[in-house]
């Protein structure tokens, strides 16, 4: 299982206001806010956490088969600027992110070796959803791969396991 996610940093900074009232305290612990108060950097970390768990979240969300708004649950481990974990009830997602000053894009895996198996998507691959779940057809093996799709502004990134 793979999930990915990105922010456009540009758009991120005129639609939400990372520093008002409460805007933390919703979206992560109190370890994380530790480390983003402490951060060189913040925005970019409230960033690269924020891109880390929705990654994450796709995986546990094809998983489990809950859908819901649960950010709270899951929690980054961080490691670096470009590794570390999310885990949510029990589960544990590795994770890798890029930082540019344009964008933050987050993969993650429920298996470090499936970092090496990742192919990105062209944009005009054609993707199909069962249940809100994006997938291709493998058209040679008649079976549907899933895939990760993520949008935010001007960027877009589809990734799927190549195996």
């Amino acid at each position: 299982m793979i999930g990915n996610d990105i922010v456009d940093l540009a758009l991120a900074r005129k639609e939400s206001n990372w520093k008002r009232k409460g805007f933390l305290d919703k979206i992560f612990t109190q370890k994380e806010q530790l480390l983003i108060s402490n951060a060189i950097n913040p925005e970019v970390l409230v960033w690269n956490l924020w891109s880390r768990k929705e990654a994450a979240y796709k995986i546990y969300n094809r998983e489990s088969g809950i859908r819901a708004y649960l950010p709270l649950q899951l929690e980054c481990h961080y490691e670096n600027e470009t590794l570390g974990t999310v885990t949510c009830n029990g589960n544990t997602y590795f994770t890798q992110t890029n930082v540019s000053e344009e964008f933050i894009h987050s993969i993650a895996v429920v298996k470090k070796e499936y970092f090496n198996a990742i192919k990105a998507l062209n944009f005009k691959t054609e993707i199909s959803k069962i249940n809100g779940i994006p997938f291709i057809i493998d058209s040679q093996a008649q079976k549907a791969i899933p895939v990760s799709i993520s949008h935010h502004g001007r960027f877009w990134e589809g990734i799927k396991l190549f195996c």
